[in-house]
């Protein structure tokens, strides 16, 4: 198996830093921060501080097995690939030393972990321990970059997807509430580097229970000293399209879904079905099927996976103006109805411009819909000006019932028509416990809203659906989604026995000021307040604790502590 020395992974320009430091540099201090919410998806002003057990743990077993256990020769390799790849001769004796020192000098500061800050308080600091070994702060940043963001971001985004929950969940079910660790499930594994699924994936799993990415069962027991007679997170038997296919081309769709019960008699079973007809399969195979489903000692639950989510679960009818209550018959629809049509044709025409002479929308009444049309708008100019709609001539006004398609009526409510439910004490419908729906493709935080505003809208609670978060969400982001970066802060130099340190900092006039760096060895107390250019004896109070220093692990965390703390970042919304 392909595995490089350790010390190649870090930027081809840190080669040379250790001759460009100041003369005499004994040690270097810098900051691990995240910088700005700017790029981060709407809602997300804070971030999560996770993954440092992980990135430190990883790059200390890397480092023991990639480096420190390797042959003096064979680590010594990257100094003689170095003088081919620059050009010219390249000292690596600081790459000896740091291998007969046999461990990374350094220590490592972090934030709690499950905690929440505001952009630019330091996740983590670092400085080297021994003198002379400045440059392997330097040396370290890319490694650390590279894995200490991801678990950061994912469980960042998490939050918000927990926050969402949490929210409409209490509005339309909240005495399912024990339900919400499991309603959006991790499907991020297949789009991410195994790496990623690791990171990633815990990070999904500081907010929530349900996830198919399995990496995460034994990293969080290593990582995060998660039992070995538990695992972290929970998931159900599923098919997928090449299982699936098997059955649909040897016995047919509807015998697909009876063979699946028969095989898994109880418990939630989970079945792709889109394969071909996803209408079809719900409104002849199901009913089809229906007693059997209803008889089962568990729950069927259907899995759309492909077109717009929101309008596959909600129905495209979702957003169709309801005068049920507001008029008595048709002809009262009609003229509303108009009014409506003008106002929106009115208000969706540009300034100075003359709009649609006709205009159909769909309306609800009675629990019918109605095409309605208005033509004739007259448009009449006003000084040469504008265009505006002038009533002199009255508009046409047509009316035809419309029969819904599947789509228009969406999956949630097509279930409840076949299996039927319960309406809750909130007033929403639930679905029977027999059958049930999860959508995992293209599923992102904005979506997630709007499935829960028009699910809410049709009078269905939030927890009829499970989301699958993939990595159209997890793998969508980059460092630059919270600004993290290290950066110097602080370093002393050591001549002729004399320590003097300085303080270091970057402010570009040509940025907007997200870059300008923090000055000197920080602290960040109790209320997150970050104070600047402190002294050692400063420095050493704070929130900020020793993760890692000299090859050994402090103040070490299980999820389980994580996931308590994100518990409490959660503000219960008041029951509506």
């Amino acid at each position: 198996m392909f595995k490089p020395s350790t010390l190649f992974y870090t930027d081809g320009y840190k080669i040379g830093h250790k001759m460009m430091l100041a003369p005499f540099t004994s040690r270097l201090y810098g900051t691990w921060i995240p910088r700005s919410t700017k790029h981060a998806p709407k809602g997300i002003t804070k971030i999560l501080s996770f993954g440092q057990s992980l990135m430190m743990r990883w790059l200390h077993d890397e480092f023991t097995e990639n480096f420190f256990n390797l042959p003096k020769e064979t680590a010594m390799q990257f100094a003689k690939d170095m003088t081919m790849y620059l050009g010219m001769e390249f000292n690596g004796d600081h790459f000896a030393e740091l291998h007969d020192l046999g461990y990374l000098p350094v220590r490592i500061k972090s934030l709690p972990e499950g905690i929440e800050t505001d952009p630019n308080v330091p996740h983590m600091t670092f400085i080297n321990t021994k003198d002379g070994f400045g440059w392997l702060t330097l040396f370290l940043e890319t490694i650390i970059s590279s894995l200490a963001w991801k678990p950061t971001t994912s469980a960042t985004i998490a939050l918000q997807y927990r926050r969402n929950l949490e929210k409409w969940v209490m509005k339309t079910d909240p005495a399912s509430s024990f339900l919400i660790p499991f309603l959006c499930h991790d499907f991020s594994a297949r789009g991410l580097s195994p790496w990623d699924m690791i990171a990633s994936g815990l990070g999904h799993a500081t907010s929530f229970r349900g996830s198919d990415t399995l990496a995460v069962i034994p990293a969080a027991r290593y990582f995060y000293g998660e039992p070995d007679n538990e695992v972290c997170i929970n998931s159900v038997n599923a098919s997928e399209h090449s299982v699936s296919t098997t059955c649909i081309f040897t016995m047919g769709e509807s015998e697909m879904i009876k063979y699946y019960m028969d095989q898994f008699p109880t418990g939630i079973l989970s079945i792709v079905s889109d394969t071909f007809d996803l209408w079809k399969l719900i409104t002849e195979y199901l009913v089809a099927n229906k007693e059997q489903i209803m008889s089962r000692d568990g729950k069927l639950v259907i899995r759309p996976d492909s077109g717009d989510p929101v309008d596959i679960l909600c129905g495209t009818l979702s957003d169709v103006t309801d005068f049920g209550p507001r008029v008595e018959d048709l002809d009262t629809l009609k003229a509303w109805a108009a009014e409506t049509i003008i106002d929106f044709v009115r208000e969706d025409t540009p300034h100075g411009e003359m709009g649609a002479d006709e205009h159909t929308m769909r309306f609800k009444f009675q629990e019918k819909y109605y095409d309605i049309s208005v033509s004739n708008i007259s448009w009449n100019r006003y000084d040469k000006q504008y265009y505006f709609i002038d009533m002199y001539e009255s508009p046409k006004v047509t009316c035809v019932e419309y029969t819904p398609k599947p789509s228009d009526i969406g999956v949630i409510e097509l279930l409840w028509n076949i299996f039927g439910g319960t309406t809750n004490e909130s007033g929403y419908k639930v679905l029977d416990s027999h059958i049930g729906a999860i959508y995992g493709d293209s599923i992102t935080l904005d979506r997630q809203i709007q499935i829960y505003t028009r699910l809410e809208a049709k009078g269905f609670a939030s927890t009829n659906i499970v989301l699958g978060i993939g990595s159209y969400t997890y793998q969508m982001n980059t460092r630059d989604t919270f600004g993290f970066a290290a950066k110097g802060a602080w370093f002393e130099i050591l001549k002729e026995g004399i320590r003097e340190g300085f303080n270091i900092f970057k402010d570009p006039i040509t940025d907007d000021g997200t870059k300008t760096s923090l000055k000197g060895m920080v602290c960040v107390t109790e209320d997150h307040e970050v104070l600047t250019e402190c002294t050692p004896e400063q420095e050493a109070g704070g929130i900020l604790q020793v993760i890692y220093e000299d090859g050994k692990f402090f103040n070490e965390i299980t999820l389980t502590e994580v996931r308590a703390r994100v518990d409490q970042l959660i503000e219960k919304p008041e029951l509506v």
